[in-house]
């Protein structure tokens, strides 16, 4: 029987992928403009292999893909070689409903726009799935986890050469366009990533504290650290709950928090990045 957490992730990774494979067909193959990307690669070569953009792509994904297994691993590679041959058949699928499709916007620079807050959203759904939809995609993965650098920085870096490459086959508006789309594409892309992986670090001190920590571990299932604090006025001595929760989490937290005890103090940061680093054993 299949895990529900496995097929709900496969489920969010199609969604993600028929978003990227839309952004990719309506924005980015009608203007020509190269944003950074396998399918951009794809697109180029097209013009001197009189091959379907999708099948192009699908080539190119396979190559990366075997990166991907080999410096990743076989969990990312699981999800991404999903994603990476789910979406050119999503584009061929698109070119044969669509046939000659021609630009909604008649206009390169709204294209590029629409193009990158689409695309945008689509990519970091894939990521936080720790998915790709293959191609440069895969190729940023690997610089954030080697090199340490930001996704949406190592998108940028990594396309801004597939974007200068449509200087082969296009005018310099378009090579312009490609370059600008790929660099604030990355931009947008780190700041999808940045609000879906914003968590809450939760600090309660309440008289109700035993039932608050019973919903904190058995109905939220997350974990929590337990402090003494000393009140500065009259030196008491109360215990403080901690934990870190994600958005959904806190929501649930702060109603039953509410319902047993309106009077509990609290106080909310915002994460970003949470990390463990263990102790050497020497």
């Amino acid at each position: 029987m299949l895990n529900k957490h496995i097929v709900k992730d496969y489920l969010v990774i199609t969604g993600g992928t028929a978003i990227v494979a839309a952004a990719v067909f309506f924005f980015m193959l009608p203007s020509h403009v190269s944003v950074g990307s396998a399918t951009a690669v794809a697109m180029i070569v097209s013009n001197f292999i009189p091959v379907p953009v999708s099948i192009i792509t699908f080539w190119i994904n396979v190559v990366l893909l075997i990166m991907g297994f080999l410096l990743i691993g076989r969990d990312f590679g699981a999800k991404t070689v999903y994603a990476s041959l789910l979406l050119p058949v999503m584009l061929w699928i698109l070119e044969q409903i669509f046939p000659n499709f021609q630009s909604l916007t008649q206009d390169p620079m709204l294209d590029v726009v629409c193009y990158i807050l689409v695309v945008g959203i689509g990519l970091a759904i894939l990521f936080s799935c720790n998915a790709a939809s293959g191609g440069l995609d895969i190729v940023a993965k690997i610089m954030n986890k080697y090199l340490h650098m930001e996704l949406g920085q190592a998108m940028a870096v990594s396309g801004i050469l597939v974007a200068l490459s449509s200087a082969l086959c296009y005018d310099k508006k378009i090579v312009v366009l490609s370059v600008l789309g790929t660099y604030f594409g990355g931009l947008v892309v780190d700041k999808f990533i940045f609000g879906m992986n914003i968590k809450r670090r939760v600090c309660i001190i309440s008289k109700e504290y035993d039932e608050i920590l019973d919903f904190v571990l058995h109905t939220l299932h997350s974990g929590a650290t337990i402090y003494n604090s000393i009140g500065a006025f009259d030196q008491n001595i109360k215990k403080e709950i901690v934990t870190i929760v994600d958005n959904q989490e806190y929501r649930s937290l702060m109603d039953h928090v509410k319902k047993v005890d309106p009077s509990a103090f609290i106080t909310v940061i915002s994460v970003n990045e949470i990390s463990y680093q263990p102790k050497a054993k020497g």
